[in-house]
């Protein structure tokens, strides 16, 4: 398994495995839900791949490819694919509350998504190396993100929010 993250509002755990399926558990209940099959390769799902109010899944692989699935029992399905990176995807995050999905990949780049209209609005770049995580601040316009070149970035956001679009460093 490459990753492991648990759904706050049920008993749902979602595992990334080695062989690009992503797999949805009801740990109560020690049952396999649901299998996702869609990533060629690893699969990634660090940290916060599930949405906080909406039944989303979201998954990153080394296909580089970012998937969002709709998780409720009657419709469990790839929504849509996201393409940009030309590396392996490593993080992938849900926004707290704008409609924002961030990654990261081995391309040295962090991308941030907008979800509804499925485009990408920023590419951040600075990093010289795989960036390995990045994740948004729970309350700030930031992103803070750790790269195999042995620095750690904070990025300053707050301009996308007005609806800006970005490609720089810090």
């Amino acid at each position: 398994m490459s990753c492991l993250a648990f759904r706050l509002t049920q008993p749902l755990l979602a595992a990334a495995l080695h062989n690009g399926s992503v797999q949805l558990w009801n740990y109560r209940m020690g049952v396999l839900v649901d299998r996702f099959e869609e990533h060629e390769g690893t699969s990634t799902c660090p940290r916060c791949p599930f949405h906080s109010s909406r039944a989303l899944l979201v998954s990153g692989g080394d296909d580089y490819k970012i998937k969002v699935w709709d998780i409720r029992p009657q419709n469990r399905r790839c929504l849509f694919t996201l393409h940009g990176h030309l590396d392996y995807i490593r993080t992938v995050q849900f926004h707290h509350e704008m409609s924002w999905i961030l990654s990261t990949s081995d391309d040295q780049t962090i991308r941030i998504w907008n979800s509804t209209s499925r485009q990408c609005i920023a590419v951040l770049t600075g990093h010289t190396h795989y960036v390995m995580s990045a994740f948004f601040h729970p309350k700030d316009d930031l992103i803070v993100s750790a790269s195999m070149d042995q620095t750690v970035r904070v990025w300053d956001i707050s301009g996308l929010r007005k609806g800006g679009s970005s490609s720089s460093g810090p």
